[in-house]
Order: C-alpha cells, then structure tokens, then sequence
C-alpha cells in the first residue's frame, strides 16, 4: 500500500503550489490570491457559487447550532425506524478505516470529508479508529457558519484535523492524495452533483472506497402517506431525490449502492488510476 506523508492544499484553478502568508494563500503557478476568511483558508470564489449552493447556505450559515439537533433527533422522527449513529456508524462502516489502518501498518492516513458541516461525524470516526492510528482529517465545507460550530469540537485525539472552505465542485488538492473520500448528507443540493462526484473520485487514490450518502425514499418499504410527506419536506430543494449513480464518472468501478434506512442510501465507488489531470478534462 502506497502512503503519502503529507498532503497540502493546491490552487482550485490550476492545482499550482500554495505559499502561506498572513493573508492567506497565492499560487506559485498563476499567482491567484485566496485569502483566509475567520480563520479558515479560502479556496472558491463567492461570484462561482452556484445559485442552489448559495441558496442553501443561507440556512447553513444563519442557523448553524441547529443543524445537528436537527439530524439527531427530528431525521430519526421522520424516518421512524433508525436514530442517529445506526446510520452514521453504518456509512462509516463502508469506508473500513480500521482494515485500512491495519493494512498502513503505521505510516500515516489522509481522510477527506467533502461537506464536513459542524463536525457530526467526528466522534464516529474516533470511535471507530484503533488506538496508533495515524490519521490527518481534511474536513471542507462552503459555510462559514458550519465550520465555526465544527471548530468548537476541536481538538478530537488522536485525529490531526484540517478544516478549510472549499467548493465540492473543484476541490483544492491534486490527484489522488486520499486515502478514503466521503460525504454525507447534501449531494443532492449541489449545483452539479455529478461535477463533485467526480472531484472526489478525482482527489481519491486509485481504488480506494468513495462513499456519499444522501436522501432517497426506499422503494421497498410500505410507506404511509406521512413516511411521503416526510420526506417531501425533508428534501424539499429537490425534485427527484435518488442515488445518483447516473451521474457517477464513466470510469468509475465497483459501484454498489445499499439503502441505509427508510430515507437514506449508500452509494460507495472506486475510481482506476488515471493519468494525472484527465478526471478535469
């Protein structure tokens, strides 16, 4: 197994070199400034959010304390059959970070959670890491108001955590520096989700698990006219929520998708190696 000791952020635009500074960051390629923004670096543009993203991020930012109450206890509700960390714990278990650190055998890991929010995973990913885990945990969000409540966590032993904002839509690292990708819970609002997918099957090394878990009703429950309504008003912001596996890149490999409870899905894929750039082509 192939590790990387250090990974650092790049240019979204051209995946140039970053110097620090005060200020924030400029690339040594085309020289692009991104300034830090309350602490965090800033890798995206606010005149490139897209219309749904920035829409969305009203709520993210305005309310950012009662996001995880939230997904504690009013998801479960809704759903009426599963709480909160039988479906975190179940996602989790598809990345096997315990077999991927017992196959490092020591050498360091690097982690990405793509919309990693106030942190809500965080604990489950402590919980299920062995005690010599060496793990850096890059968590990206495009809220501010989110990573400020993710910060309050910190610090989480034994994890070395890097928090960032950053577009989903060009995620500012180079190819195929993670050891496992992930995201949980807001795919489908993204502008394109087929553009994230992508990103993160980019940045992800070649053949490792690309897990995302989102909203879909299950199709092979008998669901109530509440259990519809439900989970109308819980995906609102879209028209057709659904495992997006049409959207996947056509080069993506062991695709599998599992229903994780009444509303939610489990998509997990793998990417082969590529030649460096072509996932941006």
């Amino acid at each position: 197994m192939k590790t990387i000791d250090q990974v650092e952020p790049v240019c979204p635009d051209c995946l140039g070199a970053l110097e620090a500074g005060d200020w924030g960051h400029r690339c040594t390629r085309c020289g692009t400034r991104w300034p830090s923004q309350d602490g965090f670096p800033k890798f995206f543009r606010e005149r490139e959010v897209r219309a749904s993203d920035r829409f969305m991020r009203l709520f993210y930012n305005g309310l950012p304390a009662l996001h995880d109450p939230l997904t504690t206890h009013f998801l479960p509700w809704l759903q009426r059959d599963t709480s909160e960390p039988v479906f975190r714990n179940a996602a989790l278990r598809e990345l096997d970070l315990p077999g991927l650190c017992r196959q490092a055998r020591g050498e360091r890991l690097h982690v990405l959670e793509v919309g990693i929010g106030a942190g809500a995973n965080l604990p489950f990913i402590i919980d299920s890491l062995p005690p010599a885990a060496r793990v850096t945990y890059w968590g990206l969000d495009l809220s501010r108001g989110m990573l400020g409540q993710c910060r309050k966590r910190l610090p989480c032993p034994p994890l070395d955590i890097r928090l960032m904002l950053g577009d989903a839509h060009s995620l500012p690292f180079a190819d195929q520096m993670f050891d496992r990708v992930f995201h949980i819970g807001a795919i489908a609002s993204y502008g394109q989700p087929e553009l994230a997918l992508r990103e993160m099957g980019r940045v992800a090394k070649p053949g490792t698990p690309i897990v995302v878990v989102d909203e879909q009703l299950d199709g092979a429950r008998d669901n109530t006219l509440r259990d519809k309504l439900a989970f109308r008003l819980l995906t609102f912001y879209d028209r057709n929520p659904h495992c997006p596996t049409e959207k996947l890149p056509a080069t993506a490999t062991d695709v599998r998708s599992v229903q994780l409870s009444r509303f939610l899905y489990c998509l997990k894929f793998s990417m082969p190696d590529q030649a460096p750039g072509a996932a941006r082509r």
